[in-house]
C-alpha cells in the first residue's frame, strides 16, 4: 500500500538545510542517472563518486533539518516523502542532463557557486552546520576542479565541443541568478551568523567562471540577464515531478523498505 506525503513546519533554520540538501540530493541524483552511460569508464565513476558526495551532503543536512524540525522525521521521509512543491532546491539542478556538455556546464556552474560558499560557511554561527561546511567544502572543490577541467577540455576542443559547450552555457546561464538571493527566512539567518549571504558571493563566482570560460574560448554570457526564480520557494520545473516519480517509486510503494 503506497504511503502518504509527510507535512513539516519550515522555521528558518529547517527551511535552510532543506534547501541546500535539497540541492545536493536532486544533483548527485542527475549525476547517478549517467552510471553505465558516460562517455568513457574514468569518467563513469568520477560522476558517480560526485554523486555520492553530494548525496552524503545530502544526508547530514537532512538530519539536520530533522533535529531542527522535531517532528519525528528522518532523512529517508524527507528525502523521498515530501510532494515537488516542497522541495526548495534550485533551479538549476533539476535541469535535465542532456548530453555530457549540458552536464559538465550544470556541475561547473553549481560548483563554481557551492565551493566558496561552503568555505564560508566554515565561520557559521551554527555548529553543526559548519562541521557539515568543513566535509563539503573539500569534496566541493574537487567538483569545481573536475568540471572547470572538462570545460577547457570541451570549450577549447573539436568545432563540436565548442559548439555543445556555448549551447549548453546559454541554456542553463538564466538558472544561475537564483543562487544567489536570500528571502527574509534566511536574513534571519544571515543576521545572526548562522548563514552567509550568497550576494557576497557573486563576485567570487564570477570570477571564477570568467576565467575557465576565456581558457575554455566560450563567451561570457551577460551577467545582468533575466533570470529565472522560484525553485527556492518550491515553484518548480516540470522535470523535478518526473525526477521524483522515478527516485520515490520504491519508498511510496515499499514504505519503510530498507536494504
Amino acid at each position: 500500500m503506497a504511503t502518504s506525503s509527510i507535512r513539516l513546519r519550515e522555521t528558518p533554520p529547517v527551511l535552510f538545510a532543506l534547501r541546500r540538501a535539497d540541492d545536493a540530493l536532486i544533483l548527485g541524483h542527475r549525476l547517478s542517472e549517467w552510471c553505465g552511460h558516460a562517455p568513457m569508464l574514468e569518467e563513469d565513476m568520477a560522476l558517480a563518486n560526485i554523486a555520492l558526495d553530494l548525496i552524503g551532503q545530502a544526508r547530514t543536512l537532512y538530519d539536520h533539518a530533522a533535529v531542527l524540525g522535531g517532528e519525528g522525521h528522518d532523512e529517508d521521509r524527507l528525502a523521498y516523502l515530501r510532494e515537488s512543491g516542497q522541495y526548495r532546491n534550485l533551479l538549476l539542478v533539476e535541469q535535465p542532463n542532456g548530453d555530457f556538455a549540458q552536464t559538465i556546464l550544470r556541475q561547473f556552474l553549481y560548483s563554481a557557486f557551492a565551493d566558496p560558499y561552503w568555505r564560508a560557511m566554515m565561520r557559521s554561527a551554527d555548529p553543526t552546520l559548519a562541521a557539515i561546511a568543513a566535509k563539503s567544502e573539500k569534496e566541493s572543490a574537487y567538483h569545481l576542479r573536475h568540471s572547470a577541467e572538462w570545460v577547457i577540455r570541451l570549450g577549447d576542443g573539436t568545432e563540436e565541443s565548442h559548439a555543445r559547450a556555448a549551447e549548453a552555457l546559454a541554456l542553463l546561464w538564466p538558472y544561475t541568478g537564483e543562487m544567489f538571493e536570500a528571502d527574509a527566512a534566511e536574513r534571519e539567518l544571515i543576521a545572526t551568523g548562522a548563514a552567509v549571504d550568497p550576494d557576497t558571493l557573486r563576485g567570487t563566482w564570477l570570477a571564477t567562471v570568467r576565467e575557465v570560460l576565456e581558457e575554455a574560448t566560450l563567451p561570457l554570457p551577460d551577467p545582468s540577464a533575466w533570470m529565472q526564480s522560484g525553485g527556492r520557494s518550491g515553484r518548480h520545473s516540470e522535470h523535478l515531478g518526473h525526477l521524483l516519480a522515478e527516485m520515490q517509486h520504491l519508498q511510496r510503494t515499499y514504505p519503510g523498505a530498507v536494504w
